[in-house]
C-alpha cells in the first residue's frame, strides 16, 4: 500500500501544476516540421529550471507509434516531419510532482488526436472520492473506441508520491473488474493513450532515459563518479543526455551491469501505427478534484 499522507504539500503539488501548465503552453507551439527535437527539450527543461523548479523526468517528445519514453540523445539530430508529437513533461517542486502531457498533431490525423483528449476529460469529470479506478479505465476506454480507435491497454495513468513519479494507484485505460478506491489526497496523473494501432505497446531497441534501481558498491572508479552524480536525482529518472565526466557510457554501461541503474526503453505499438497521448495532474479532494496542470 502507498501512504496518502505522504508529506502531502497541496500547494506545491499546485505550484509545480502552474508551472508546468505554463511550460506546455509555450513549448507546444515549437514543435514544427524541421526543428530539432533536441531544442525543444533542452528549452523545456531549461524553461522549468528558470521557473525555481526541475524536471520529474528527462522532456519526452515521442513520435509516430512512439507512445512514450522518447527523449534526444546527446548530439541528437532529429528533425520533427509531419509526426504525431506526444509531449510529455513533469515538474517538481522539493519532490512535489505535476506531470502533463499533449499531441501536437503534424501529420493531419485530427481525430486521433480529440479521442485521447476527450478521454482525458471523460475520466477527469469522474474523479471524487469513493470511484473506482476501473469507473475511469471505462470511460477511457469508451471515449476513445467512440471514435473508432483503441486505448492503448497496456499503459495506464499512475499515482504521483513525493519524489515518486509513477506510484499507486495505476489508473487503466481500459475497462477493468477490478480497481482502486479513491480517497481525498491521492494525486493522479490520467494519461489516455489512443491508436489506431492493435492496442499494445512492446519496449523497443531504444533507450536514452534510466532510472536508480539501488545503492551498491562499484568497483569502477568513472561508475562510482557517475553513481554520485546520478543520486543527484533523488532517485527521478534521468537522460543520458545530462550526465557529465569521463567515459559516461562506459560508467553508465558497468552501473546497469551491476543492477544500480534500470532502463526506461522506448514503448511503441505496431509498425506504421499512430499513438496519441492526453494528459493532466489531479488531486483528490474531499469534495471531488483539483486539475493542477490546467
Amino acid at each position: 500500500m502507498w501512504d496518502r499522507a505522504d508529506d502531502m504539500d497541496a500547494d506545491k503539488y499546485r505550484v509545480a501544476g502552474r508551472i508546468l501548465s505554463k511550460v506546455l503552453r509555450e513549448a507546444a507551439p515549437k514543435i514544427q516540421v524541421g526543428v530539432a527535437l533536441l531544442e525543444v527539450a533542452e528549452e523545456v527543461e531549461r524553461s522549468i529550471r528558470d521557473a525555481g523548479a526541475s524536471p520529474a523526468f528527462p522532456c519526452n517528445i515521442s513520435r509516430g507509434r512512439e507512445a512514450a519514453h522518447y527523449t534526444p540523445a546527446p548530439a541528437d539530430a532529429l528533425l520533427f516531419g509531419e509526426d504525431m508529437v506526444k509531449l510529455d513533461v513533469g515538474v517538481h517542486l522539493d519532490g512535489y510532482i505535476a506531470d502533463a502531457a499533449v499531441t501536437v498533431d503534424l501529420s493531419g490525423h485530427p481525430e486521433l488526436v480529440e479521442a485521447s483528449q476527450a478521454a482525458l476529460e471523460a475520466a477527469i469529470e469522474l474523479v471524487a472520492p469513493g470511484v473506482s479506478t476501473s469507473v475511469l479505465g471505462s470511460a477511457i476506454e469508451d471515449a476513445i473506441e467512440g471514435y473508432g480507435f483503441r486505448p492503448v491497454s497496456n499503459l495506464t495513468g499512475h499515482g504521483l508520491a513525493r519524489f515518486r513519479p509513477h506510484a499507486e494507484p495505476s489508473i487503466p485505460n481500459r475497462g477493468t473488474e477490478v480497481g482502486i478506491i479513491l480517497q481525498a489526497g491521492d494525486v493522479i496523473a490520467i494519461e489516455p493513450f489512443a491508436t489506431d494501432g492493435i492496442g499494445r505497446i512492446s519496449e523497443s531497441p531504444v533507450t536514452e532515459i534510466y532510472g536508480l534501481a539501488c545503492r551498491r558498491p562499484v568497483r569502477a572508479a568513472e561508475a562510482r563518479a557517475l553513481l554520485k552524480e546520478i543520486e543527484g536525482y533523488l532517485g527521478m529518472p534521468f537522460a543520458r543526455r545530462w550526465l557529465s565526466g569521463q567515459r559516461t557510457d562506459y560508467a553508465l554501461l558497468q552501473l546497469l551491469r551491476a543492477g544500480v541503474v534500470h532502463r526506461f526503453p522506448v514503448l511503441w505499438e505496431a509498425e506504421g501505427a499512430l499513438v496519441s497521448q492526453a494528459e493532466h495532474t489531479v488531486m483528490v479532494t474531499e469534495d471531488g478534484k483539483e486539475v493542477t496542470t490546467r
